[in-house]
């Protein structure tokens, strides 16, 4: 289990572009690449422009302040969840820097296509191995997308439910994706009441949105993050209310019977496809 309070100075300017801030809530590990994630609140610091591209991983966006203009696909809202398939092609984005300044909340991982993930775009904090791979150009396999475009939902018209079994608990359910059925949902706790996270079979990573409380006796607050292992139980208990962004990682399964028709290969610098090749050397 990782407990990791919210920590307000832990902004880096460690966006390829230049232009994004990162603050690493929480990472997984490099070195099981098909279960690996990176969590992170995204900052803009600049006007940002990304041309079209698309990803070895998946990607959950939650604009937290601000909205995330997704070109030909759209306006990802604040508030709302988007879910950005790997292999899915999204943009150009141009957004101007607003006032308060944008932060999202993204979290990437191995999809199941079984590529896993690797050190990504960004450096990660301190890590200058990471960079040097990423800058390395090589064949790269992308997944054909599952999906015909990013899957953006409204959570203020999904219902809350109650929690068996747990008075005070709702819940509202997002959705569940591809054969690897990893899930989203939100949880909220009233105030004096409990909830404990846990599945034998997935990782539960989770992030305060809203409230404070314990998790196992830790203080937490907004913005702080959870990682539950597979087996294990994390006990939230709310001071006041908590509302609670969950998301359900299970292993990822190889195919039974791998087809290479299911992907494309491409020459690259790392987990990044760009629509124009040029764009790759000013990223």
């Amino acid at each position: 289990m990782k407990i990791a309070p919210f920590d307000e100075n832990a902004f880096k300017m460690d966006h390829p572009r230049g232009t994004v801030s990162f603050n690493y809530l929480l990472m997984g590990d490099r070195s099981k690449p098909l279960e690996n994630y990176r969590y992170i609140l995204g900052r803009q610091e600049a006007d940002f422009h990304m041309p079209r591209h698309c990803h070895t991983f998946e990607q959950i966006r939650l604009p937290l302040v601000g909205d995330m203009n997704l070109g030909e696909q759209g306006i990802l809202r604040e508030g709302e969840v988007g879910y950005f398939p790997e292999g899915q092609t999204y943009g150009p984005q141009d957004d101007k820097l607003g006032d308060p300044r944008q932060l999202q909340l993204v979290l990437q991982f191995g999809g199941a296509s079984a590529l896993g993930m690797g050190a990504g775009r960004g450096r990660g904090p301190d890590n200058k191995e990471a960079q040097a791979e990423r800058r390395a150009r090589r064949e790269q396999r992308f997944p054909k997308p599952r999906y015909n475009g990013v899957i953006i939902s409204n959570p203020e018209h999904f219902n809350w439910l109650p929690v068996p079994g747990w008075p005070g608990v709702k819940r509202r359910s997002i959705g569940t994706y591809t054969e690897r059925q990893f899930r989203i949902e939100y949880v909220k706790i009233e105030a004096g009441a409990e909830w404990v996270s846990g599945d034998d079979t997935a990782k539960i990573l989770t992030v305060v949105l809203a409230g404070h409380g314990t998790v196992e006796g830790t203080e937490v607050g907004e913005l702080a993050a959870v990682e539950v292992d597979p087996g294990e139980k994390a006990r939230f208990t709310a001071a006041d209310e908590i509302v609670l962004f969950n998301v359900a990682l299970p292993p990822v399964q190889p195919p039974v019977e791998p087809d290479d028709d299911k992907f494309v290969t491409v020459v690259t610098d790392g987990g990044i496809r760009f629509e124009n090749p040029k764009d790759a050397d000013n990223g």
